[in-house]
Formats: structure tokens, sequence, C-alpha cells
């Protein structure tokens, strides 16, 4: 792992959990973590931690450590700065894992949301490819053979096939350059940022990206809270995590702002819409009886619960939407192709 290089939020889940029981052992950062680097298999990770053990080996702390190490989120390395302040560092860290965990769960889903359908299309469309450009021709030879010729439609699809034929070769280089561009956008995380920074602008805070929003702003907010901070840090804290959409930055500054004129906090995430009335009352409930961390920790797993049942209603959409349209395609591409043939099989007959 090079500097500046992001981390994937695998990783970071495993490793917060490392150090948590650590912690819990009683065993020294430089020590526990040396333990670690014996068990790493990958030369970039050895090195990294190697940074982390010379710069504790220095004397610093463990935030310190990580921000110096700059391969850490500035998130993380701010709430173990948090929990080094509180003495609830133990604690931290096992919610950090957590929550890396549930994120690399929800950035999976989404992958495999996207992938799926993906492969399918260009399955759908290789065959239909196939049908205009090498079957078709073999079917208007044999109607050639048999003195008729095949239907409008058929020859409209033959013809579009003969092009798609001969702009094999710009067709190939297009897809080419896209694929390139994907993978470029898919490698390097500033670009890939900003594509989804101008996908979640362009969309708002509509559909799954709403619910993506309120699943990272709920983990967000109970790890905060679990950390020891504030309301109104907490929502500071959570809001750099899960913004980046202007109607959902909205909704956190109204809350922010709310919380500050002395609004209790179910009230002001319920008049910035950003929990549903239900969650919010439950939310009220858990501030009068002392387990605000509590709820707002269920709230978040059940926020998340959501983003899986949004992300398997779109796949389950999609999937057989494009098994429908590609087979009505195949079956009018044929139909116009037999028609021709069931009508001289009938004259014969």
């Amino acid at each position: 792992m090079k500097k500046n290089r992001a981390i994937e939020n695998s990783y970071l889940s495993t490793f917060c959990m490392e150090l948590h029981i650590l912690l819990q052992a009683g065993i020294t950062f430089g020590d526990g973590i040396l333990m670690i680097q014996d068990d790493e298999p990958d030369k970039e990770g050895k090195a990294l931690l190697q940074r982390l053990i010379d710069s504790l080996e220095n004397g610093s702390q463990l935030s310190t450590a990580l921000g110096e190490a700059k391969c850490f989120p500035n998130y993380m390395t701010r709430m173990v700065e948090i929990g080094e302040k509180t003495g609830r560092l133990s604690e931290t860290m096992k919610a950090l894992s957590k929550y890396y965990d549930n994120q690399s769960r929800v950035r999976e889903s989404i992958k495999n949301a996207v992938l799926y359908p993906a492969i399918l299309l260009v399955l759908m469309l290789a065959v239909v490819i196939v049908l205009l450009v090498k079957v078709l021709p073999i079917f208007n030879g044999v109607f050639n053979q048999m003195g008729t010729q095949m239907s409008p439609l058929a020859a409209k699809f033959m013809q579009f096939g003969g092009w798609l034929e001969s702009a094999t070769v710009s067709i190939v280089v297009v897809l080419c350059v896209i694929a390139f561009l994907a993978l470029t956008a898919w490698v390097i995380p500033y670009v890939r940022k900003k594509i989804t920074e101008l996908f979640k602008n362009i969309l708002g805070a509509r559909g799954i990206f709403g619910e993506i929003a309120t699943a990272h702003f709920t983990s967000a907010m109970a790890l905060s809270l679990a950390s020891g901070l504030d309301s109104g840090k907490a929502v500071e804290m959570a809001a750099n995590v899960s913004g980046g959409i202007k109607s959902i930055d909205e909704k956190h500054k109204t809350c922010l702002e709310s919380i500050n004129s002395g609004v209790t906090l179910a009230e002001a995430m319920r008049n910035s819409k950003i929990l549903s009335p239900r969650d919010s009352r439950m939310l009220s409930l858990g501030e009068r009886s002392g387990t605000t961390d509590t709820v707002i920790a269920d709230i978040a797993i059940r926020a998340e619960r959501n983003v899986q049942e949004a992300i398997d209603r779109i796949v389950s959409k999609i999937e057989p939407t494009l098994v429908i349209v590609t087979s009505i395609i195949v079956g009018v591409i044929l139909f116009s192709v037999m028609s021709p043939l069931m009508n001289i099989m009938t004259t014969i007959g």
C-alpha cells in the first residue's frame, strides 16, 4: 500500500478489529502492529505497518501515526483522536471495524448490482448481433434459391446487420475507448469520486442514493456517539462522511443549525427530514431514556438493510426486463424471417 493510496474498507475493518483486540489484551500498539506485520503477506502492507511502527516508536500517538502514514481515511484518523481524548479508544476501534465492514458490504452489493446486469446485457446484445450479421444472410440465401424474398422487416434487419458488419472496426474502437475510460475511472480514486459526485448531484437524493446517504449518515452518527461526541459534533462528523449531494448537504446543515439553536437531536433530524417520523420518534424515546447511541445504532442497521433491499429490488427489475426486451427483439427477428417461409410451406402443401 503506497502513500496516498486509498485502503480498501475490508482491510480497514480487519485492521481496526485487530487494534481493538490488542487494546483488550493490554498489548501496546507498537508491539501489536509488529505482530500484525509478521503475518502480513503483502509487501506494501508491510511497508505501511512499518511506517506506523516507526511513528509509534518516536512517541507519536496512534492518531498521529495514522495521519502521517497518509493512507488512512481522515474520518478514521479523527475518530481515533477523539477516542484517545475521551478514553474510549477500544470502543472506538470496535465501532470503526463495524462501520468499515458495513461500508464494504454496501459497496460490494452496489458493484454486483451493476456487474451482473452489465454482463447479461452484453450477452443479449451478442445474441442479437449474431442473428443480424450471420443468421439473416443465411436465410436470405435460402429464400433466393427458392425464388422468393424475405419480408420487408427482415430485409431492414439484415440491412442493419450489414451496416454493423461494415462498421465493425469503428465500433470496436469506440468500445475500446469506452472500456478504457471506464477502467481509468475505476482504477483512479479521484476520477471515480468525481464521477460518483456527478451522478449523485444529477439524481439528487432520490431512490438508492438517498437510501445510501441515510445509511452512511446514521452509521457515522452511531460511531461518533459511541466515541463520546456530543450531538452537534456527531452530526458534523457524520455530515462530512455522508455528504456530497446538494440536497442532502442542505439537510445536514439544517439539522446542525437546529441543534445549535437548542433543539433536541430527534427533533432536529425529523425537521430536516434526515430520518422518517417513525425513526425520529424512536430516537426521541432513546434521548429520554439515555440510550441515544443504542437507538441510532439500531436505526443504522435498519438503514443498511433498506439499502440492500433497494439494491435487490433494482436488480430484480433490471434482469427480467433485459431478458424480456431481448426475447421480444429476437422473437420479432425470427418471426419476420419465418413468416414468409411458413407462407411458402402453406402454398406447397
